[in-house]
């Protein structure tokens, strides 16, 4: 929306061009969605709170949860309105990228929701069956890479890129949805697994987010896509801007979210954030550099598929609990610990994956 009125107004005025550089509308985007996870995050809470929508724990995990009962949960709806309304306001409306992004956002944010409200408001401890909520899921996953794929403009991008190896892409084909879907679906459901401690989920997404953002602006700009040997994507640049507003959003809940939480994500921010991470890696071409970033995700998906299979095949347990960050709690370390160590872990992986813009 300013995008467009900023365009208008540099009819008048050329200093109004200024607006029209992706980098400054990053940079305020990621500001606006600061600030208004910021100034509604107090009220979102109270209101959580008159409404009694507070967190079950369960008996079986770690005893020091036992406390957080009642926590307000479903903050996960302040960070999906802080970076749709920031990402309407600053964005290019007329990229189909956006719009694709906005709408599996939002998709994967009502299946959230709707598990959630199941939990917390219907009190059934089951939420919304996996059956359904994997279905949902996988409706919205394959949707959004039939799309991708029938709309596709240029080979690159239907191309797996392959890192340090600038001259290095394989034509997908039809294995292009296959490959979108389970980036969507599965890194929905593994930022999902992640949010068991305070702050643990939201801050790896938002070292990722402003990964990818760089990802997205590399790839969309001509000249530094052809310096970097990245392949120049057409309108992927925009996608910078919906990853400022996800790191100033999670920045401003990280403000409520962080040890000792006043609020939770839940699923409702859980499952879209992944899915949007997942497909915004798609759409700039970066899967493998994304799931080397993404690492804490999958490591906490790693170990709960060892812990299932583990346990079925032989009757023994590899760790103490799943997801890892349980096991590392039941080990002795402090919550506190626990994240940011895995904060840690994902700076060293997100850094490692910017590498290899220069290094091909």
């Amino acid at each position: 929306m300013l995008h467009w009125l900023f365009q208008t107004l540099a009819d008048v005025n050329s200093a109004f061009n200024v607006f029209g550089y992706i980098t400054l509308r990053t940079i305020l985007g990621a500001m606006t969605a600061l600030a208004v996870s910021l100034l509604l995050g107090p009220w979102f809470i109270r209101r959580l709170v008159r409404q009694q929508i507070g967190q079950p724990i369960r008996k079986l995990g770690p005893e020091s949860h036992f406390s957080k009962a009642g926590t307000p949960t479903m903050g996960g709806a302040l960070i999906l309105f802080s970076i749709v309304v920031t990402t309407l306001l600053w964005a290019d409306l007329s990229n189909r990228y956006v719009w694709v992004v906005i709408l599996v956002t939002l998709a994967f944010g009502v299946i959230g929701w709707i598990d959630d409200y199941r939990k917390l408001v219907l009190q059934n401890s089951d939420g919304l069956p996996a059956r359904w909520k994997y279905l949902g899921q996988s409706l919205a996953g394959l949707a959004v890479a039939v799309f991708l794929y029938l709309s596709a403009d240029v080979p690159a991008a239907t191309e797996l890129i392959v890192p340090f190896f600038k001259d290095i892409a394989i034509p997908l084909g039809v294995f292009y949805i296959v490959t979108t879907y389970f980036m969507v679906v599965g890194f929905s459901n593994a930022v999902n697994l992640t949010d068991g401690l305070d702050g643990l989920a939201i801050m790896p997404s938002v070292f990722v987010a402003a990964a990818l953002g760089i990802f997205a602006y590399v790839a969309g700009n001509s000249v530094f896509s052809s310096y970097l040997g990245v392949p120049f994507l057409p309108g992927a640049g925009e996608m910078a801007i919906y990853c400022g507003a996800l790191a100033g959003a999670g920045l401003g809940f990280l403000w409520f979210n962080t040890y000792p939480a006043q609020i939770f994500m839940g699923d409702i921010g859980a499952l879209a954030v992944g899915a949007a991470l997942g497909l915004i890696a798609v759409i700039v071409r970066q899967e493998i550099v994304f799931i080397v970033m993404a690492g804490v995700f999958v490591m906490e998906t790693v170990s709960v598929i060892l812990q299932v299979a583990s346990f079925k095949l032989t009757g023994k347990r590899i760790f103490r609990m799943a997801p890892i960050h349980h096991h590392f709690e039941l080990k002795g370390w402090p919550e506190p610990r626990v994240i940011v160590r895995f904060w840690i872990v994902s700076v060293i992986l997100v850094l490692a994956g910017l590498a290899t813009l220069k290094i091909r």
